[in-house]
């Protein structure tokens, strides 16, 4: 295999990105989009673009996922895809009727410098919009960012085109998710439900990428997030966004546009950031926590200080999304294992800036975010110093192989194992999950590895 071949000698690369930790902004777009109820994703620009989209979620999701595209010809890349989209847009509400087409650019599409203002207000003055539809766009050229740029982008587009304020202001909560799984925002509304906090989830893809087979096929499945509860965030008393780089830019915009202030804490992934969010939701929606909330703490808690001789100085690697990684790093350090190596091909300072605070007492640590920080550099960092357990998407897989590590698949995509989507991450009942799945690996690995005479039956 190709990965036997790196070395673990570092040289500096200024241009070439190897296995890069990152996808492109459509695909974040497009995920964004699904969380929308009733809502059709389009992507603007070739077929070829629209179908890899398509198929990176429906890998992932081991579900169908609908899109729409402009279907870009030869002559619309010369000359521009304005047609195409005003013809694209008539034609899906006439056959699919969506009742919102949320339209993304793509490379092709913004190289060219397609206007999607001009466009869409050419499709609406043209009649091509049915009274009580909406278009809605953003822009997502895929030579910058990553996907989790586009999915923030398209967040933005959902407060420019729905939130609207009025006078009165509503005793709720904006809960803004960052990019994680559908079982991971339902686990949100559950903890929120047991505390009987109002609040309004966006973008919410329970129910939608995780519906219930019932034999009769449906476009638009009854979950996300509707139209009018979009409309109504304006009018909410706060805004909690989970993950900074998924969320902070819509809640500035909301802000903005509806005075609606805001609070940004990292998506609830272990014991700290659970703490976090519900001391933030229990302060702004005014409820208190139930005693069921901190008897769930409580027993994940037990579960730690059970099996701590097992976690306790594990060196771990990660790869993968910032706003999964950040929380992931200090659940870890909760446990006393050692993130040593962790890379993201998403850049920004707030990364770095929270690696350092976290990792201050483990000095042999590396991290590294943007385009360099690919898993080429990671796996140069196992190959000097191995670690325990390496934790990423299912392309950490031949690295893993490769060096006969522990692997947990978490983050996006995991193509290569069923199921991961049905089980939260997030909440007190995530981090006992999580915890669970951390030991299983460990005590998998001694009983494979181990001699003969240390095989036990009861660990």
């Amino acid at each position: 295999m190709l990965l036997r071949h790196t070395t673990a000698k570092e040289i500096e690369r200024k241009a070439l990105t190897v296995n890069p930790a990152k996808t492109c902004q459509p695909v974040g777009a497009m995920y964004a989009a699904l969380g929308l109820h009733g809502c059709l994703p389009h992507s603007h620009g070739s077929q070829g673009c629209c179908s890899y989209h398509r198929s990176a979620l429906t890998r992932h999701f081991k579900e169908p996922v609908m899109a729409a595209t402009s279907s870009f010809s030869e002559g619309s890349s010369v000359f521009g895809g304005s047609s195409n989209l005003v013809s694209a847009i008539e034609t899906i509400f006439t056959v699919y009727d969506p009742d919102v087409i949320a339209v993304h650019t793509t490379c092709l599409s913004e190289t060219i410098g397609d206007d999607l203002t001009q466009i869409v207000s050419k499709a609406n003055e043209d009649g091509k919009i049915p009274e009580g539809k909406k278009v809605i766009y953003c822009n997502t050229p895929s030579y910058v960012g990553t996907h989790i740029t586009g999915y923030s982008n398209q967040l933005a587009s959902f407060i420019k085109f729905f939130s609207t304020a009025t006078p009165k202001k509503r005793n709720v909560v904006n809960l803004i998710a960052g990019w994680m799984e559908p079982s991971d925002m339902r686990e949100i509304k559950r903890i929120a439900s047991v505390m009987e906090a109002r609040v309004i989830l966006f973008p919410d893809m329970s129910g939608v990428l995780d519906a219930p087979l019932t034999g009769k096929f449906e476009m638009y499945p009854a979950g996300g997030t509707t139209q009018s509860e979009m409309t109504a965030t304006g009018d909410s008393k706060f805004t909690i966004g989970l993950g900074a780089y998924s969320t902070e830019d819509a809640c500035v915009k909301l802000e903005n546009k509806c005075r609606v202030k805001f609070e940004v804490v990292e998506i609830p992934i272990g014991l700290k950031a659970t703490d976090r969010f519900i001391v933030s939701l229990s302060r702004h929606a005014n409820v208190p926590v139930p005693d069921s909330l901190t008897e769930e703490r409580g027993r994940l808690i037990d579960l730690i200080a059970d099996n701590s001789k097992y976690f306790w100085g594990k060196r771990v690697a990660l790869f993968g999304d910032p706003d999964t990684l950040i929380p992931l790093t200090e659940y870890l350090v909760t446990l006393d294992m050692k993130p040593v190596y962790i890379v993201t091909g998403t850049s920004g300072k707030h990364f770095d800036e929270e690696m350092a605070r976290i990792l201050k007492d483990i000095p042999e640590a590396r991290f590294k975010s943007g385009e360099r920080a690919d898993m080429f550099q990671l796996h140069q960092w196992i190959k000097q110093e191995s670690v325990d357990l390496l934790i990423g998407n299912s392309y950490g897989k031949y690295m893993a192989r490769d060096e006969q590590i522990p692997f947990i698949r978490l983050g996006f995509p995991v193509v290569d194992r069923p199921g991961h989507n049905f089980f939260p991450y997030t909440g007190y009942a995530g981090a006992t999950n999580l915890a669970i799945r951390i030991l299983e690996k460990f005590l998998d690995h001694q009983d494979r590895t181990c001699n003969e005479e240390k095989v036990e039956f009861q660990m």
